[in-house]
């Protein structure tokens, strides 16, 4: 059993300004996908972006992906809350984004961009899946931070006793998640986007490869406690990543067999 270190959720304080851990976390992670997505959209790339292409895209991304991660969470998760607090969908810093949410956000930011700037949409698609592995990792090390999305008991020696979850241990879930979202996808994201030969490969590859993560992730995370199992056992977020995974899978068959008819 491990103690849960004692973090202060603000990081720097100056007067009534509060800079928070979580707010951090997400910065690192636009900091990192920006990174990758000037590697990946250098003069070789079919989508040589400049720096200043690369800085709008990146914003637009950020809008959907807040944007999108926090009405999926109000409408996925606590529609019901909501509904009776509605100052709360403001108060971002409390935690509560919905990645299925974010990633629909950011499906609507990229189209937009791509159509804006007369930009092919699938190889765009696949430098931002590549990026987004950035986010997620961090976005997970914020959760853990937050002492949120813990997981469940557990007599694992490495449990943690969250605060406010009791005195027993629990799997500390969103390690998990930051493992397997964070480097674990990148390296198969990586290898696919390396041997590619068709554009939309490698995100039909992400929505496959998360899905299945979070799938199995869920089965150490506690649900949330107004949610419980929704159907048949499962989680609401097994049963978003279902389709999700099921999504994937048809697209990357298609793909294949769209480049077999051309060839």
């Amino acid at each position: 059993m491990i103690a849960y270190p004692e973090i202060d959720p603000i990081a720097v304080q100056i007067g009534p300004v509060a800079v928070r851990w979580y707010g951090l976390m997400y910065l690192a992670g636009f900091i990192c996908a920006y990174g990758f997505i000037r590697r990946l959209t250098g003069r070789q790339s079919r989508v040589p972006l400049s720096p200043d292409m690369v800085a709008d895209l990146l914003f637009a991304c950020v809008l959907g992906v807040v944007l999108g991660g926090r009405l999926g969470y109000v409408f996925f998760y606590n529609a019901s809350f909501y509904l009776s607090h509605p100052m709360k969908v403001f108060s971002l810093w409390e935690g509560g984004m919905s990645f299925h949410g974010g990633l629909l956000g950011v499906v609507v930011a990229a189209l937009w961009f791509c159509r804006k700037r007369k930009l092919p949409v699938a190889p765009v698609a696949d430098i931002l899946v590549v990026s987004a592995c950035c986010g997620l990792f961090f976005g997970r090390i914020g959760n853990f931070i937050n002492g949120e999305l813990w997981g469940r008991v557990t007599t694992v020696p490495w449990g943690i006793v969250f605060p406010g979850t009791g005195p027993l241990p629990r799997h500390p879930s969103q390690l998990y998640e930051a493992f397997l979202e964070g480097p674990l996808l990148l390296l198969f994201l990586l290898l696919l986007y390396r041997g590619k030969k068709v554009d939309g490969t490698v995100f039909f590859g992400f929505v496959t490869g998360y899905a299945v993560f979070r799938f199995v992730v869920e089965f150490f995370r506690q649900p949330d406690a107004h949610l419980g199992t929704v159907l048949a056992g499962l989680s609401m977020g097994q049963l978003l990543s279902l389709p999700m995974a099921a999504a994937g899978v048809v697209g990357m068959v298609w793909l294949n067999r769209r480049r077999g008819c051309e060839v």
